[in-house]
Protein backbone atom coordinates (compact mmCIF):
# COMPACT_ATOMS: atom_id res chain seq x y z
CA UNK A 1 0.00 0.00 0.00
CA UNK A 2 1.37 3.44 -1.35
CA UNK A 3 2.94 5.45 2.18
CA UNK A 4 1.55 8.42 2.40
CA UNK A 5 3.15 11.16 4.27
CA UNK A 6 0.68 14.12 3.43
CA UNK A 7 -2.26 14.98 1.44
CA UNK A 8 -3.55 17.97 -0.24
CA UNK A 9 -7.21 18.17 -1.29
CA UNK A 10 -6.81 20.72 -3.54
CA UNK A 11 -4.38 23.17 -5.38
CA UNK A 12 -3.70 25.30 -8.22
CA UNK A 13 -0.60 25.23 -8.37
CA UNK A 14 1.02 22.02 -8.51
CA UNK A 15 -0.01 20.73 -11.85
CA UNK A 16 -0.17 24.21 -13.92
CA UNK A 17 -3.80 25.26 -15.16
CA UNK A 18 -5.54 22.04 -13.62
CA UNK A 19 -7.35 21.75 -10.39
CA UNK A 20 -5.77 18.85 -8.62
CA UNK A 21 -5.28 16.90 -5.65
CA UNK A 22 -1.74 16.54 -4.12
CA UNK A 23 -0.54 12.80 -2.37
CA UNK A 24 2.92 13.49 -1.12
CA UNK A 25 4.69 10.41 -0.54
CA UNK A 26 7.13 9.21 2.46
CA UNK A 27 10.61 8.57 1.31
CA UNK A 28 13.55 9.99 -0.45
CA UNK A 29 17.08 9.24 -1.03
CA UNK A 30 18.31 11.95 -1.82
CA UNK A 31 19.65 15.46 1.07
CA UNK A 32 19.51 18.60 -1.62
CA UNK A 33 20.41 21.52 0.64
CA UNK A 34 17.20 23.41 -0.04
CA UNK A 35 14.71 20.54 0.08
CA UNK A 36 11.21 22.36 0.66
CA UNK A 37 9.67 19.16 2.93
CA UNK A 38 12.85 17.59 4.62
CA UNK A 39 9.89 15.89 6.95
CA UNK A 40 9.42 13.66 3.86
CA UNK A 41 12.86 12.45 3.67
CA UNK A 42 12.84 9.91 5.75
CA UNK A 43 10.87 6.64 4.50
CA UNK A 44 9.29 5.88 8.27
CA UNK A 45 8.47 9.48 9.45
CA UNK A 46 8.96 9.64 13.32
CA UNK A 47 7.03 11.34 16.03
CA UNK A 48 4.12 11.34 13.51
CA UNK A 49 1.18 11.39 15.97
CA UNK A 50 -1.31 8.33 14.52
CA UNK A 51 -4.26 9.44 12.32
CA UNK A 52 -2.48 12.67 11.72
CA UNK A 53 -1.58 11.72 8.15
CA UNK A 54 -4.37 9.64 6.22
CA UNK A 55 -3.57 6.04 4.99
CA UNK A 56 -4.16 5.36 1.06
CA UNK A 57 -7.58 4.09 1.41
CA UNK A 58 -8.69 7.02 2.64
CA UNK A 59 -6.76 9.41 0.38
CA UNK A 60 -8.61 7.36 -2.22
CA UNK A 61 -12.12 7.38 -0.80
CA UNK A 62 -11.72 11.17 -0.58
CA UNK A 63 -10.27 11.45 -4.45
CA UNK A 64 -13.61 9.37 -5.11
CA UNK A 65 -15.98 11.64 -3.22
CA UNK A 66 -14.56 14.56 -5.26
CA UNK A 67 -14.92 13.35 -8.88
CA UNK A 68 -16.36 16.29 -11.07
CA UNK A 69 -14.38 18.75 -8.84
CA UNK A 70 -10.89 17.80 -9.62
CA UNK A 71 -9.10 17.29 -13.14
CA UNK A 72 -6.23 15.39 -11.98
CA UNK A 73 -3.81 13.87 -8.82
CA UNK A 74 -0.47 15.01 -8.64
CA UNK A 75 1.77 12.20 -6.92
CA UNK A 76 4.80 14.16 -5.07
CA UNK A 77 7.40 13.49 -2.06
CA UNK A 78 9.53 13.02 -0.90
CA UNK A 79 10.17 10.81 -4.57
CA UNK A 80 7.19 9.30 -5.48
CA UNK A 81 9.11 6.09 -7.69
CA UNK A 82 10.74 5.20 -4.46
CA UNK A 83 7.24 3.80 -3.36
CA UNK A 84 6.90 -0.12 -5.45
CA UNK A 85 3.01 0.72 -4.59
CA UNK A 86 2.62 3.78 -6.90
CA UNK A 87 1.70 1.91 -10.52
CA UNK A 88 -1.23 0.48 -8.45
CA UNK A 89 -2.18 4.24 -7.08
CA UNK A 90 -2.10 5.73 -10.22
CA UNK A 91 -4.12 3.47 -12.08
CA UNK A 92 -6.76 3.85 -8.95
CA UNK A 93 -6.76 7.36 -9.47
CA UNK A 94 -7.19 6.67 -13.02
CA UNK A 95 -9.88 4.27 -12.66
CA UNK A 96 -11.66 7.24 -10.60
CA UNK A 97 -11.58 8.92 -14.32
CA UNK A 98 -8.99 12.13 -13.22
CA UNK A 99 -5.46 12.39 -14.44
CA UNK A 100 -2.34 11.63 -13.04
CA UNK A 101 0.54 13.79 -12.76
CA UNK A 102 4.20 13.19 -11.06
CA UNK A 103 6.39 15.25 -9.50
CA UNK A 104 9.80 13.49 -9.93
CA UNK A 105 13.78 14.37 -9.67
CA UNK A 106 14.55 11.07 -11.70
CA UNK A 107 16.06 9.12 -9.01
CA UNK A 108 15.32 5.70 -9.63
CA UNK A 109 15.11 5.87 -13.95
CA UNK A 110 13.71 2.21 -14.02
CA UNK A 111 10.72 2.66 -12.15
CA UNK A 112 9.71 5.90 -13.99
CA UNK A 113 9.47 4.13 -16.81
CA UNK A 114 7.33 1.78 -15.42
CA UNK A 115 4.71 4.55 -14.93
CA UNK A 116 5.42 6.73 -17.59
CA UNK A 117 2.26 4.82 -19.66
CA UNK A 118 -0.16 5.80 -17.02
CA UNK A 119 0.99 10.13 -16.61
CA UNK A 120 -0.79 12.75 -18.36
CA UNK A 121 1.42 15.62 -17.11
CA UNK A 122 5.26 15.06 -15.48
CA UNK A 123 7.21 18.17 -13.38
CA UNK A 124 10.72 16.90 -13.18
CA UNK A 125 13.31 18.57 -10.63
CA UNK A 126 16.48 18.98 -12.38
CA UNK A 127 18.53 19.89 -9.80
CA UNK A 128 22.06 21.11 -11.84
CA UNK A 129 24.16 19.71 -14.55
CA UNK A 130 24.60 16.14 -14.71
CA UNK A 131 28.16 16.17 -13.44
CA UNK A 132 27.52 18.91 -10.23
CA UNK A 133 24.55 16.61 -8.77
CA UNK A 134 26.37 15.48 -6.09
CA UNK A 135 26.87 19.62 -4.87
CA UNK A 136 23.05 19.30 -4.29
CA UNK A 137 21.98 16.39 -3.80
CA UNK A 138 24.98 15.17 -1.29
CA UNK A 139 24.74 11.86 -3.08
CA UNK A 140 27.79 10.43 -5.60
CA UNK A 141 27.06 10.17 -9.65
CA UNK A 142 23.28 11.32 -8.80
CA UNK A 143 22.99 12.83 -11.85
CA UNK A 144 23.59 9.75 -13.89
CA UNK A 145 20.21 8.16 -13.07
CA UNK A 146 18.85 11.99 -13.32
CA UNK A 147 19.98 11.79 -16.67
CA UNK A 148 18.54 8.46 -17.96
CA UNK A 149 15.11 9.31 -16.40
CA UNK A 150 15.13 13.08 -18.51
CA UNK A 151 15.78 10.87 -21.59
CA UNK A 152 12.95 8.60 -21.17
CA UNK A 153 10.45 11.43 -20.61
CA UNK A 154 11.69 13.87 -23.05
CA UNK A 155 11.17 10.46 -25.55
CA UNK A 156 7.94 10.38 -24.03
CA UNK A 157 6.74 13.74 -24.59
CA UNK A 158 8.21 13.64 -28.45
CA UNK A 159 5.36 10.98 -29.02
CA UNK A 160 2.73 13.64 -27.68
CA UNK A 161 1.15 11.93 -24.84
CA UNK A 162 3.13 12.88 -22.25
CA UNK A 163 3.27 16.83 -21.01
CA UNK A 164 6.27 17.88 -19.14
CA UNK A 165 7.65 20.73 -16.95
CA UNK A 166 11.27 20.90 -16.76
CA UNK A 167 12.43 23.14 -13.55
CA UNK A 168 15.33 23.71 -11.31
CA UNK A 169 15.54 25.88 -7.92
CA UNK A 170 18.51 28.12 -8.32
CA UNK A 171 21.04 29.37 -5.76
CA UNK A 172 24.45 30.97 -6.48
CA UNK A 173 26.52 28.80 -4.47
CA UNK A 174 25.12 25.74 -6.62
CA UNK A 175 24.57 27.03 -9.75
CA UNK A 176 28.36 29.26 -10.41
CA UNK A 177 29.47 31.11 -13.53
CA UNK A 178 28.31 29.45 -16.68
CA UNK A 179 26.60 26.50 -14.39
CA UNK A 180 22.87 27.02 -16.21
CA UNK A 181 24.04 28.50 -19.23
CA UNK A 182 25.80 25.44 -20.24
CA UNK A 183 22.61 23.15 -19.19
CA UNK A 184 20.74 25.03 -20.98
CA UNK A 185 22.80 24.32 -23.98
CA UNK A 186 22.16 20.95 -22.97
CA UNK A 187 18.23 20.52 -22.40
CA UNK A 188 18.00 22.71 -25.91
CA UNK A 189 19.92 20.18 -28.02
CA UNK A 190 17.90 17.30 -26.02
CA UNK A 191 14.93 19.00 -27.94
CA UNK A 192 13.71 20.76 -24.68
CA UNK A 193 11.87 24.06 -25.26
CA UNK A 194 10.80 25.96 -22.06
CA UNK A 195 12.47 25.48 -18.56
CA UNK A 196 11.06 26.65 -15.25
CA UNK A 197 13.60 28.22 -13.06
CA UNK A 198 12.49 28.40 -9.25
CA UNK A 199 14.46 31.10 -6.73
CA UNK A 200 15.85 29.49 -3.53
CA UNK A 201 13.31 30.32 -0.75
CA UNK A 202 14.16 29.33 2.60
CA UNK A 203 11.58 27.06 4.11
CA UNK A 204 12.99 25.68 7.66
CA UNK A 205 15.60 26.31 9.80
CA UNK A 206 18.09 23.73 8.17
CA UNK A 207 17.85 26.86 5.42
CA UNK A 208 19.18 29.59 7.61
CA UNK A 209 22.53 29.02 5.98
CA UNK A 210 21.65 29.55 2.50
CA UNK A 211 19.42 32.06 2.96
CA UNK A 212 22.17 34.62 3.68
CA UNK A 213 23.99 34.57 0.18
CA UNK A 214 20.37 33.53 -1.95
CA UNK A 215 19.31 35.64 -5.03
CA UNK A 216 17.09 35.84 -7.87
CA UNK A 217 17.89 34.85 -11.22
CA UNK A 218 19.92 38.01 -12.70
CA UNK A 219 18.59 39.58 -16.01
CA UNK A 220 22.18 38.70 -17.63
CA UNK A 221 21.67 35.15 -16.60
CA UNK A 222 18.62 34.97 -17.74
CA UNK A 223 19.61 36.56 -20.71
CA UNK A 224 22.65 34.11 -21.41
CA UNK A 225 20.28 31.01 -20.71
CA UNK A 226 17.78 32.48 -23.44
CA UNK A 227 20.60 32.59 -26.19
CA UNK A 228 20.74 29.25 -25.95
CA UNK A 229 17.25 29.24 -27.75
CA UNK A 230 15.15 28.24 -24.89
CA UNK A 231 11.79 29.86 -23.05
CA UNK A 232 12.31 30.61 -19.55
CA UNK A 233 10.02 31.17 -16.80
CA UNK A 234 11.21 32.51 -13.35
CA UNK A 235 9.05 31.77 -9.95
Amino acid sequence: MLKVGGFTPLSTTDWPDQLAAVVFVQGCPWRCHYCHNPELQPRQEANVPVGLVPDWPHVLHTLARRQGLLDGVVFSGGEPTLDPALPDAMLAVRALGLKVGLHTAGIYPDRLSQVLPHIDWIGFDLKAGFADYEKVTAIPQSGQPALRSLEAVLLARSTGRLAVEVRTTYHPRLHPGDTLPELARQLAAAGLDSWVLQTFRPACDGHASWAADASAVSHRLLDRIKAQGLSVTVR
